[in-house]
Parts: C-alpha cells; sequence; structure tokens
C-alpha cells in the first residue's frame, strides 16, 4: 500500500516535471556535442601531407626533424606517431603506439558517454511522463462520471507531448554520440597509419645495421 501510495503520488505531480528534466537533459546533450566538436576541431591537421612529410624524413635517417614535425602537430594522429617514435627499437614502438592511442581515445571519447545514455533513455523517460499522463486522464475521467472533459484531454495531450520530447531529446542524442564515434575510430586510424611509419623506420635501421 506505502508503494501505491507513493506512486499516486507522484502521479499527483503531473507530467510537467519530466518534461522540464528532458529539457535540461537536453540541453546538457548540446553542450557536450558543441564541447566535443570544438575540443576535436582544434587538434585538427592536415593528416595527409603530415604522413607524406614524416614518410620523407624517415627515409632520409632524419629522425630528430620528424620528431620535432610530430610535435609541432595540434593532432592526436601526430601524438600517436611521435609516441612511437620515441621509442628505441619496432617491437617498443609498437607498444608504445598502443599504448598512445588507448590514451588518445579516453581523451577524445570523454563525456560521450553522457550522449549515449541520453540517446538509450530518453525515451524511456517520456514513457513515463506519458504513463503519468494516463494515470492524471484516467482519474480526470472517473472524477467526470465518464464524461470527457477539457481536462480530460488536457491530460492525454501532455502525455503524449512527454513521449514526443523524450524522442526529440534522444534522436540528436544518438546522432551526435554515432558521428563522434566514427570521427575517432577515423582519427584513429590514421594515427596508427602514422605510427606504421616509424616502424618501417625501425625496421629499417635494424636491417641496415
Amino acid at each position: 500500500m506505502q508503494l501505491e501510495r507513493a506512486l499516486n503520488g507522484l502521479a499527483g505531480f503531473g507530467a510537467t516535471w519530466i518534461l522540464w528534466l528532458l529539457l535540461v537533459l537536453s540541453v546538457l546533450g548540446i553542450a557536450v556535442a558543441i564541447e566535443r566538436t570544438l575540443y576535436l576541431w582544434s587538434s585538427r591537421d592536415d593528416v595527409a601531407e603530415l604522413g607524406r612529410e614524416l614518410r620523407e624524413l624517415l627515409v632520409r635517417g632524419d629522425a630528430s626533424r620528424a620528431k620535432s614535425r610530430l610535435e609541432e602537430s595540434p593532432s592526436f594522429e601526430a601524438r600517436i606517431a611521435r609516441a612511437a617514435l620515441d621509442a628505441e627499437s619496432a617491437g617498443d614502438a609498437e607498444e608504445r603506439m598502443l599504448a598512445e592511442t588507448e590514451l588518445v581515445r579516453l581523451r577524445m571519447e570523454r563525456r560521450l558517454a553522457f550522449l549515449g545514455t541520453l540517446g538509450n533513455n530518453a525515451p524511456f523517460i517520456g514513457l513515463l511522463g506519458t504513463v503519468i499522463g494516463i494515470v492524471r486522464a484516467f482519474r480526470a475521467l472517473e472524477a467526470g462520471g465518464g464524461q470527457v472533459s477539457a481536462g480530460l484531454m488536457a491530460e492525454i495531450g501532455e502525455a503524449l507531448i512527454a513521449t514526443a520530447v523524450g524522442l526529440c531529446a534522444a534522436l540528436p542524442a544518438v546522432a551526435a554520440f554515432n558521428a563522434f564515434q566514427r570521427v575517432i575510430r577515423t582519427r584513429l586510424g590514421r594515427g596508427e597509419a602514422l605510427a606504421r611509419e616509424v616502424l618501417a623506420f625501425f625496421k629499417r635501421e635494424r636491417a641496415a645495421g
């Protein structure tokens, strides 16, 4: 009975607080998406050109200049390659590359879990508002002796709006989360490609030695 009274008390607040909660979560989701976009944008570089320069420097055996060129780049791809270039051997370089790749992944994926959680759960929060609205609609129907009233229609309308708002909050969050994940996978792949140039350099050095 206590649980039933608690649920009835929750229904008494209506679905308005659900709508406000979804609004706040949506604003936070937009803030995270903007922050991640600026963060990833600020670390962009012409990786194709960087790879060409790195390859030429390493072919000439100019490892110090190659390291300086990587340090000049703000990109995460260069950071992965630079970690490999700091190694003493090909095996060590590969381990450093893998370690730095994971660190870079964590940096780029920071706060993205919020977007994923919002995209997965916002529809259920909206559904909760819908259930609350339907419960209040039945109460209004009972109070009106089975007669359809303006209050009843308002409760039903509020219930449907909660579902719609939940979906509107979830869809952009899911789209942004998937887009960021694709960008991160692409950039990690480019970083690995740069680091492979360093591994090839070490293998050539070992063969020449």
